[in-house]
């Protein structure tokens, strides 16, 4: 499969990458809220350029509508591609889980491989940028060796760093004084008055310190080559991943073709059924992995997309089992699949670029760093922004598979939407949200109670883990007494919490746990409770 191969029917990842570069500095609408009462019917969004300086932009034809430029106008049913301009209708429970299964090795070739760069040219940032950031380096650290600075800013000494550094030199912003190691690399370099003055002016413009940032081309481009829509779930391969968790096969007949879909997916039903579980898991699904950038370069702003608590670096051994230096372009980071969860603290802001006023950069907002993965929304609901708002904000993303960001000077840009979005509430659907929104999510999936033959599965597994020994007359006496006689539901996350109930009594008792009548008696009346 070549660099930036898609699926078929899909633009290649060049013609995408440069009709989203084209909605740079262009000025889009906020898409009109959706109605309490659905009409049925909407608009495909467009909007005007921005005037750039002079009156003829003002006259310049206005751009297609998003779907068109992206190649992906709404389809019919019967598959047949509507006309580019159509009226369209819009379309902490845990399970338990057994010791680490296998990871799903798909066998697919990766799609996106960033090379390092050789010079300057080839980092796709201005000199004047990347001096500015060698400088801000250097002034932030006082002294520094030229192997050192190459490795803060994530780029090769030779060619490019040590170039700059020879530059800066010659300028007497910075100074040689002394050797530290082999080679040019090895001198220690020193930034002088003229330098500090240089790097302070740079300053109150951007104080951003760190690995170079890639080009918003560049970007977009990774994004569309590795997106989870090349994934292919199969009923073979999704036991597997699941292979590990009690969930009905009905359940995992669902979950497949969404992850197909890398769409959206709504989960719903009862408390402690594992509907987060099931969300978390399909990342198995995903396989390979997936390079982000520390940061992007857009129209002069830098945006922070690595974020250490979402993503997860995928460390490769090398000799002696050290982890081995990457043979990538070092602004890049090789990650796992993504997963970004966020429940009930998700807010509005959240969504959208987050400018640092005294470092004068952004924090790129979720979504974004959820891009070739997925983005869990937990206990959906339960935000401080009621769902109607979060769907008034999404109904591009969703249904055009872009997303519109602001920066602080007003210019918009375009990023792709190229995630699995999971909404997980055990609330009822019909008291939370409208038939808009579930029109607009792809899959709704009901995730129900477990019957009698799985409970004990579960139950059996959990006793497994624990070091509990099981004893089906003891379980079926907590049947006999706790569940039947009330008609109290069986949930899954029951057995786990039962038996880790059991092992904290026999703890303080000083006994040995098992599932003895006085030991389940006591776990269930401690676990349970009659809620009037």
């Amino acid at each position: 499969m070549g660099i930036f191969d898609r699926k078929k029917h899909d633009p290649s990842g060049d013609e995408l990458a440069a009709r989203l570069t084209n909605f740079v500095s262009q000025a889009f609408p906020t898409p009109a809220p959706v109605a309490e009462e659905e009409t049925g019917e909407m608009q495909p969004t467009t909007g005007a350029p921005v005037a750039s300086g002079s009156a003829d932009d003002t006259a310049s034809p206005r751009p297609e509508p998003v779907a068109a430029m992206l190649g992906t106008t709404p389809l019919t049913d019967d598959g047949q591609r509507l006309s580019p301009n159509p009226r369209v209708e819009p379309a902490k429970d845990q399970l338990p889980i057994a010791p680490q299964g296998p990871v799903i090795d798909q066998g697919r070739t990766p799609t996106f491989s960033p090379k390092r760069p050789e010079i300057i040219e080839e980092t796709g940032l201005s000199r004047t940028f990347l001096t500015d950031l060698v400088l801000r380096t250097l002034y932030a650290a006082t002294e520094l060796t030229g192997a050192a600075i190459a490795e803060r800013v994530a780029l090769p000494f030779q060619g490019i760093v040590g170039e700059l550094l020879e530059s800066l030199r010659h300028e007497q912003a910075v100074e040689i004084k002394a050797q530290r190691g082999i080679g040019d690399a090895g001198y220690l370099y020193a930034i002088t008055e003229k330098g500090v003055g240089r790097a302070r002016e740079s300053m109150d413009r951007l104080t951003y310190v760190g690995p170079a940032p890639v080009t918003f081309d560049d970007y977009v481009k990774s994004v569309l080559a590795q997106s989870i829509r090349n994934v292919v779930v199969t009923q073979e391969n999704i036991r597997v991943a699941f292979q590990d968790l009690i969930v009905q096969d009905s359940v995992l007949d669902e979950v497949g073709p969404a992850v197909n879909s890398g769409s959206s997916m709504f989960l719903f039903g009862f408390p402690g059924n594992g509907k987060t579980s099931i969300a978390e898991r399909i990342t198995k699904l995903m396989g390979d992995y997936f390079f982000v950038p520390y940061a992007v370069e857009v129209d002069g702003a830098v945006i922070k997309v690595f974020d250490a608590i979402n993503h997860t670096p995928v460390v490769e051994e090398g000799v002696g089992g050290q982890p081995r230096r990457p043979d990538w372009d070092a602004r890049w980071v090789k990650i796992e699949r993504p997963v970004v969860t966020v429940g009930g603290e998700l807010t509005m802001a959240s969504l959208d670029l987050l400018y640092n006023e005294s470092g004068k950069y952004y924090e790129a907002p979720l979504q974004m760093k959820a891009n070739g993965g997925m983005f869990l929304i937990d206990d959906f609901g339960r935000q401080m922004i009621r769902p109607q708002d979060l769907l008034n904000r999404w109904i591009v993303p969703l249904e055009k598979r872009i997303d519109f960001l602001t920066l602080a000077t007003g210019k918009k840009i375009a990023i792709p939407f190229e995630q699995l979005i999971v909404f997980s509430t055990n609330l009822d659907p019909k008291d939370l949200v409208d038939e808009a929104f579930l029109r607009r999510i792809k899959f709704k999936i009901n995730v129900l109670d477990p019957d009698e033959n799985q409970f004990r599965q579960i139950f059996m597994m959990m006793c497994t883990r624990r070091s509990v020994p099981f004893d089906e007359r003891m379980f079926q006496y907590l049947l006999d007494k706790y569940y039947r006689p009330t008609g109290r539901p069986l949930r899954m996350c029951h057995p786990r919490d039962i038996i880790d109930q059991i092992i904290s009594i026999a703890k303080y008792k000083m006994v040995k746990p098992e599932m003895s009548e006085s030991l389940l008696d006591r776990a269930c009346e401690t676990y349970f409770v009659t809620l009037s």
